[in-house]
């Protein structure tokens, strides 16, 4: 048997994924720490638990994969897992890369060092998710709760895009041939036009016709907001500190790379807000 191993594969780009693949009859297992009951290609994977990889890689020759999250050391849980997936001869592996790259994080670029080194595989290198702008991520609460957003970005601009481009994208490249005999190894995945928080406060705001302001904080303040909402103090100094490259302008890309793969152009902003208004509503 041959198929994809989509790790992360109930999240948000994952789910995504899977739901395409199928819809191409490629055959998919869906990888995650609570598979669905009631869903036969889904099988238990944990980063944390090597016990589970064998079993997710075997008999799959195509992989998606998503590293752990909210970490800043993914290299030492996902490294062995590379070394099996070439063991059992997996001929491709698609990485959910970053086109923002965490400070002090060096296992996180060596991750992507390691994955672009071998023939076949290739990194996405995705620019901010336009879905963080709704719940469960607390950016998208705070909308939600409060209609602000609080951001240590300035006025700094985000070339944002929709996991559905992401997913699209990653589709393209484990299944067209035409895209796998491809020599690239990287790939830039970002919406058609940067924005920043303001801009898209104000898209939002139009869309819905409910007032979003922006609110600047510092670094620090963004960094407990963080903690506050669950997140591990590493890796929430670890996404404030973005905030200040975004500030600076070093996150402010624009790339066709999800035209280039897919054939169409990513989805704009003002889209994604139309299609998602509802989840903005003023809570009773």
């Amino acid at each position: 048997m041959t198929g994809v191993l989509v790790t992360g594969g109930t999240g948000k780009t994952g789910s995504v994924l899977a739901a395409l693949l199928r819809g191409q009859g490629v055959p998919v297992r869906v990888a995650g720490r609570t598979p669905a009951a009631g869903d036969p290609d889904a099988i238990r994977f944990d980063w944390n638990d090597p016990r589970t990889h064998p079993a997710a890689l075997r008999g799959m020759d195509r992989v998606f994969l998503v590293p752990p999250v909210q970490s800043v050391h993914p290299l030492p849980l996902v490294g062995p897992f590379l070394a099996e997936a070439q063991r059992l001869g997996v001929r491709r592996v698609v990485l959910l890369g970053s086109a923002i790259v965490l400070p002090n994080a060096p296992s996180a670029l060596e991750l992507v060092a390691r994955v672009r080194a071998q023939p076949g595989w290739a990194v996405l290198r995705a620019s901010g998710f336009m879905q963080n702008f709704l719940r469960p991520h607390p950016l998208g609460e705070r909308i939600r709760r409060h209609g602000e957003i609080r951001t240590a970005a300035g006025e700094g601009r985000v070339g944002w895009i929709d996991v559905r481009d992401i997913a699209a994208a990653a589709s393209a490249l484990l299944t067209d041939p035409a895209v796998e005999t491809d020599d690239r190894r990287d790939y830039l995945l970002t919406g058609p036009k940067a924005l920043s928080y303001a801009d898209a406060a104000a898209t939002i705001t139009t869309g819905t016709g409910r007032p979003v302001r922006v609110v600047h904080i510092d670094a620090d303040e963004q960094a407990a907001n963080y903690r506050a909402a669950g997140i591990p103090a590493e890796f929430a100094h670890a996404l404030a500190a973005v905030e200040d490259s975004i500030r600076g302008g070093r996150e402010d890309q624009v790339s066709t790379d999800v035209l280039g793969l897919t054939g169409r152009p990513p989805r704009t902003f003002t889209e994604f807000v139309d299609q998602h208004a509802k989840e903005w509503a003023v809570m009773p």
